[in-house]
């Protein structure tokens, strides 16, 4: 059993699709908490959430024995109410941000890094963290960091919809990641164009610079085109199996994320690893929600452990 460092935001999604009823109900990082925990591994959780959430989020986590939550706090207000629309006629989902929560303390994550296997920073909201104190962890980290970009290259407003802006200080952000996740869209913005989705020698030269950083992996998460995946010495396209229906894919990256990071921790070779990532990722297509995805990792957990 292997001990998980959980950073990012607990989210309330309200979710509406052109096909299929609306979804409501907590998300953000606990979408990587039901899988790890779900698997049977310790995670330590960071996150502030909104107090209006406090009861909601305690029934659906209080019976995972493996969850650490010394380091949840509750705080004052709605929470990140998060509404978000998905539509074929969309390149990527709309999102508007209607409250967030205060950055997390550093102290607190500071103080667990030396109990840590790896350490899961995801920006779920993009006001997760402010930049230095992101840096103090990420440079007192001995372990291993898998970092999902995410919300970082939203922009940073209430209320309205929220666009993808570039982010050219995205160097600074990432020195010293292990893992970098992001999917084409937000790759697009780190590269300095989210106008437009990035070509296969502009991500590869994206690689080439974050390996320079001291980034092992690099994983594009492209939807139904698989999950490419490149290292210093090789670069190979994982796709996942179709998904049998398709309810919500809310949380499919972050499922991918746990399943990935949880082979990696345990010996798994890497492009074994990413298979098993997708696979699951494609599992927890056809449900919707948190509490659904955790029940489907647990009720399988002898199936899908590797």
């Amino acid at each position: 059993m292997s001990t998980f460092g959980l950073i990012g935001t607990i989210t309330a999604d309200h979710v509406i699709r052109d096909e299929g009823p609306p979804h409501t109900g907590p998300g953000g990082i606990l979408y990587q908490g039901a899988v790890l925990c779900g698997l049977g591994e310790n995670v330590r959780l960071f996150a502030n959430c909104g107090l209006e959430q406090k009861k909601e989020v305690e029934n659906l986590i209080g019976h995972w024995p493996t969850l650490g939550t010394a380091g949840l706090r509750f705080v004052p207000g709605p929470g990140n109410q998060v509404f978000l629309r998905y539509s074929e006629r969309l390149k990527e989902r709309d999102e508007v941000l209607q409250s967030v929560v205060p950055p997390l303390d550093p102290d607190r994550i500071l103080a667990d890094l030396p109990r840590l296997d790896m350490l899961l920073m995801v920006f779920n909201s993009g006001f997760d963290l402010e930049f230095e104190d992101w840096r103090k962890i990420a440079e007192r980290t001995k372990r291993p960091i898998w970092c999902d970009v995410h919300s970082l290259v939203l922009d940073r407003k209430l209320g309205v919809h929220r666009n993808y802006v570039a982010l050219p200080a995205w160097r600074e952000w990432m020195a010293g990641v292990t893992f970098l996740q992001a999917n084409r869209q937000e790759l697009a913005c780190l590269l300095g164009h989210p106008g437009y989705w990035p070509e296969e020698k502009e991500i590869a030269s994206f690689a080439s610079d974050a390996f320079r950083l001291g980034t092992q992996v690099v994983f594009v998460t492209m939807g139904g085109d698989g999950i490419l995946v490149s290292t210093q010495r090789d670069t190979r396209l994982i796709r996942a199996p179709k998904a049998e229906r398709v309810v919500d894919t809310t949380g499919c990256g972050d499922v991918f994320c746990a399943k990935t990071a949880q082979c990696l921790v345990r010996g798994i070779p890497l492009f074994e690893a990413a298979e098993a990532g997708a696979a699951l990722a494609s599992r927890a297509a056809g449900s919707a929600g948190v509490g659904a995805t955790y029940a489907l990792v647990h009720r399988r957990r002898d199936q899908i452990s590797t």
